[in-house]
Formats: C-alpha cells, structure tokens, sequence
C-alpha cells in the first residue's frame, strides 16, 4: 500500500485508479485537478499575470503528470506556461528562477517535490527578490515566507490509508480496493509577503483561507 503518491499508473503502481489491479492501492498526493486551482489562485492575486513557470525535478516528482494538467487549465486563465525543470542544486535553482524572471509578468507554481521541499528557503527567497508571486503545494513554504499555499492536509492521506487496513486484514485484495484522493485542503496566505510584492489580496481569496500570516 502506498502514501502520497501523485502519479501511480505513471510509475507502474497501478494500472487504474479505479481498479489497481496487481497488490498495489492507496492514497494520491495529488490529482491533476490541483492544477487548475493553483493557476487560478495565481492570476487571482496577480492579476496581471500573464507567464506561469511550472518549477520541479523530474527526477524527485512526477513532472510531466503536472504539466499536461496544466496545459489543459492555462488557456482559459490566458496563461503561458514555462515548464522550468531543476536539478537539486542552489545553481541550477538559481538560474531558472532568474532566467524565468527577466521577462515580465510571470508567477511562480512549485510543485510539490522533495527537490522544492528541501530548497525551500532558497525558492521562496528567489521570489521575493525577483518579485514573482507564487503559490506553493505546502503550507511549510508560506511558514518559511512564501506567498501562498493550496495543499492536502496531511494527515487525512494518512487516515485514509488506515481505512486500507482492515479490510486488507479481512482478506481483500488490494487490486479491488480503488486508489482514494485526499479530501480536505488548506489554503494559507502570507499578507507580510504579498505587501512586500506590492499585491491586493482579493477578499474571495481571503475568506476562503484557513490560515493567515500577517
């Protein structure tokens, strides 16, 4: 059984997420649908937005499962996406981000990767110095100073893996059992940052967040 996996019929776990066949099941991360939301909070608070890069590592997520979501949900909010894959490296960070920012009105989707989760500081500090809003896929990135964040609770992936256990322990096979998406969402706002960036945080976006640093 598996956890916090964003792409399993990609990396060969399942062959569905309705019937996984073989002994794998569990709980995504991610589904592509998170894609649009945070496109959405991005032009939602920089409304002038007209470039998004899409900042991963292919090697520590499941860059292109993100990607092709995001090039179904960027024409209907007039975004160019900018694929901007990393190595895990202060450099290579460093210099797409940089490069990424040279032109204007661009914004900034982390996906969520062990690469970004480690350099965290170093991405959220990039933005600020570049002046890119950015919204992150964990609300540790607006703890450590970034924007904002849309992102699982963690722990119900967790409760939800539990759910696996006695039935699996009853006798099921887990390649019945369907792959379960998360439920609960969090959204968290940074207000420190967003006056730093010089950005009017809408009231539709303030309502509806769970958490707010000011």
């Amino acid at each position: 059984m598996f956890t916090s996996v964003s792409d399993p019929i990609g990396a060969g776990f399942v062959a569905s997420l309705s019937r996984p066949g073989g002994n794998f099941t569990g709980v995504l991360l991610y589904e592509t649908g998170i894609m649009g939301k945070w496109l959405a909070m991005l032009k939602e608070i920089a409304p002038h937005l007209t470039r998004a890069a899409l900042i991963g590592n292919p090697k520590t997520t499941p860059f292109n499962y993100f990607l092709h979501a995001a090039e179904l949900a960027a024409p209907s909010l007039a975004v160019e996406l900018v694929p901007t894959v990393v190595e895990n490296s202060e450099a290579d960070i460093k210099h797409a981000i940089e490069t990424f920012a040279a032109a204007p009105n661009g914004g900034l989707v982390v996906l969520p990767d062990t690469t970004t989760v480690g350099r965290r500081d170093l991405i959220v500090a990039l933005a600020a110095r570049n002046r890119l809003p950015a919204v992150y896929p964990f609300r540790l990135f607006v703890d450590a100073g970034g924007l904002m964040a849309y992102s699982i609770y963690v722990v119900d992936g967790y409760r939800l893996a539990a759910t696996y256990v006695d039935p699996i322990l009853r006798g099921a096979k887990p390649s019945d059992l369907p792959v379960e998406a998360p439920t609960k969402y969090e959204t968290a706002l940074n207000l420190k940052t967003a006056k730093t960036l010089g950005l009017d945080v809408p009231q539709t976006l303030l309502v509806r967040a769970d958490e707010v640093i000011e």
